[in-house]
């Protein structure tokens, strides 16, 4: 029973994961198969760091394609 004063129930936000996925695993493909950190390293003065690039994107990547696909998988269930 709810009162006239108790908040309507409300279905939690799935949506926020599936775009927090999407945006991550674009923002890293984009990092990933294009030069874009390549050059932005270089400008800034920091291409000593990019020998270990890949340790720290592919990691981020699969992570973030992890997280797109459990959210559509969470989507899909309900």
């Amino acid at each position: 029973m709810s009162g006239p004063h108790e908040p309507p129930e409300t279905q939690p936000d799935r949506s926020g994961l599936l775009k927090f996925g999407l945006i991550g695993t674009v923002i890293l493909a984009l990092c990933c198969f294009t030069p874009l950190l390549v050059v932005l390293f270089g400008v800034v003065g920091l291409s000593a760091v990019l020998g270990w690039l890949d340790y720290v994107l592919l990691p981020a990547l699969a992570v973030f394609i992890g997280i797109t696909l459990y959210a559509l998988w969470r989507r899909g269930r309900s």
